[in-house]
């Protein structure tokens, strides 16, 4: 059998199983292409949050992070949330202790945490707020206080500080993500000498001196919108290289580059339409939450109003 028509038989497959489990199928924008191709819905973080929230099925199947489907678990404590693959674990938020966000909270009583969505649960039940990188913004500007906590990516706690006015405290000075930390200055130079009339638009989680280079910073979502927007042709996308298949997708008169080839997220990628399948098939890898902890996380969502 070809690869082509073997992807076929499994998108068969599965659809037939997403009618029969009464299932909706999100994929985050950094999935594999024959992922994106099957979801429901294609987004970030927060809009696949959103659809989780909003959703009436019995089962959701969510593409993308360990720490990230289990929000949908948290908006939706009654129905069934599958990860198709449990090693899809977010590498970022394996750097995140429990321990350190504790000691930095007894060390700033007065301040307030914020956490990122790539952060492990039972740190999201001891926060105050939970953000993604699409409503920092929003959410850090509102919180009490001049200074706040914040327990996830480093770069990111400086992307906070600049859209909140607010003086930010990491829990830790060592949490990154390893994709976006491995985008170099060099690399970009690179791309940049090679394609010289493309925008460059990055993840607030680069490192600061790819953020210095950007035109526009965003969440993949942000990225999104603005390309479809904007009058140029050609773009520099520094963030995982999984969204560019949606970007050429959704703007096929348009050129869209990679900031590095090796910038690809092997959690995010594990995910594979055969996974899916056998997910949905067998009902496998459901995600499950202690009470205590899910019901506190959910009031850290509630607090930051999404």
């Amino acid at each position: 059998m070809s690869l082509e028509k073997h992807i076929q038989q499994m998108k068969e497959e599965i659809l037939q199983l997403k009618e029969k489990r009464n299932a909706i199928i999100l994929a985050h924008n950094y999935q594999r292409p024959e992922i994106q191709d099957i979801a429901d819905v294609l987004g970030d973080s927060i809009t696949l949050s959103l659809a989780a929230r909003e959703t009436k099925v019995d089962t959701i199947v969510y593409c993308g992070v360990d720490v990230q489907a289990d929000i949908a678990k948290i908006l939706n404590p009654d129905r069934t949330v599958l990860l198709p693959d449990i090693n899809a674990k977010c590498p970022m938020a394996l750097m995140l202790y429990l321990h350190d966000m504790k000691k930095t909270q007894s060390s700033y009583p007065d301040c307030k945490t914020l956490l990122y969505t790539n952060t492990p649960t039972e740190l999201k039940a001891c926060g105050d707020c939970l953000t993604t990188s699409a409503n920092i913004a929003e959410v850090a500007g509102k919180m009490e206080g001049r200074n706040l906590i914040w327990a996830s990516d480093i770069h990111m706690a400086d992307y906070v500080a600049e859209q909140s006015g607010k003086g930010v405290i990491p829990i830790s000075q060592e949490v990154v993500c390893p994709v976006h930390n491995q985008l170099s200055l060099e690399d970009l130079m690179k791309a940049m000498e090679k394609y010289p009339n493309a925008e460059v638009l990055a993840h607030p989680e680069c490192l600061p001196e790819i953020r210095e280079q950007a035109k526009y910073l965003a969440s993949t979502e942000g990225v999104v919108k603005y390309c479809k927007k904007s009058t140029a042709r050609e773009f520099i996308i520094a963030t995982e290289n999984g969204l560019l298949y949606r970007l050429r997708n959704e703007n096929p008169n348009k050129r869209f580059y990679p900031a590095s080839d090796t910038a690809i997220c092997t959690a995010m990628s594990s995910i594979t339409l055969e996974r899916l399948r056998d997910s949905l098939r067998d009902m496998k890898h459901r995600v499950e939450i202690p009470k205590e902890i899910l019901d506190k996380a959910r009031t850290a969502i509630e607090n930051s109003g999404w």
